[in-house]
């Protein structure tokens, strides 16, 4: 095949049979939730939390119509995405709230679309994304993090196997959402007004307390799609 061949070809659903069985469904839950539990993987591991959650950050940003000029992920695994607009307004508000929720809801997204076929495409759609964020990070570790991104997904993408692109969307499915409460749970009750919280509330003059209950139910959502997949997979 020639180079569009190829490319069409990693693109398409997947036609064979990729439903998880029990037992690797059982193999990645434990694997994924090891990783949360066990605190110095955790340390390290985290910032793909943080990264999705600043470019949660700056896809909506840009969305509602800001434009994205850069973020960094710092060695503490907290970050800062930068979106350039209005100072007020809907758009602001938005793109503020999109942090916290982007996690659980990006790892359920992965977790239904692997149980569908459609890892590749979503694997393809998370390159696209990373490579426009790589022209803005701001600092060295914010580059060896996407970079290291960028060859795993690249070479799981390039180098399709239908069964793995499964295996591990649900696996990273898992690790965004438990990880998104694990963020949640720093946050909630803090009274910085610097944390997302508390920008929202300085916009609009609504409480911080019902900014992080909106995280929560956006969060909920999230944990039961996943939870949905993943039980039916198990049956």
């Amino acid at each position: 095949m020639d180079w569009m061949d190829q490319l069409v070809a990693r693109l398409e659903p997947a036609t064979g049979d990729v439903t998880l069985t029990a037992a690797a469904v059982w193999t990645v839950l434990a694997g994924s939730l090891l990783v949360v539990a066990l605190e110095p993987l955790w340390r390290v591991l985290r910032v793909a939390v943080t990264l999705v959650h600043e470019l949660g950050h700056a896809v909506v940003g840009m969305a509602v119509g800001r434009r994205f000029t850069g973020f960094v992920l710092r060695g503490d695994m907290s970050g800062h995405a930068v979106t350039v607009g209005r100072p007020r307004g809907p758009g602001r508000v938005v793109s503020t709230w999109a942090g916290y929720p982007a996690p659980a809801l990006v790892g359920a997204a992965m977790a239904w679309l692997a149980g569908r076929g459609w890892a590749a495409a979503f694997i393809a759609g998370v390159i696209v994304v990373l490579l426009v964020a790589l022209v803005r990070v701001r600092s060295a570790l914010t580059l060896l993090v996407m970079l290291v991104a960028l060859a795993a997904t690249g070479a799981l993408w390039w180098w399709r196997d239908d069964v793995l692109q499964a295996q591990l969307l649900v696996g990273t499915g898992i690790v965004l959402v438990v990880g998104a409460w694990r963020h949640l749970a720093a946050v909630a009750g803090s009274r910085d007004r610097s944390s997302d919280p508390g920008v929202l509330a300085s916009l609009t003059h609504i409480p911080g307390v019902v900014w992080t209950l909106s995280f929560a139910l956006a969060c909920a959502a999230g944990s039961w799609l996943l939870a949905v997949e993943v039980l039916t997979a198990l049956r």
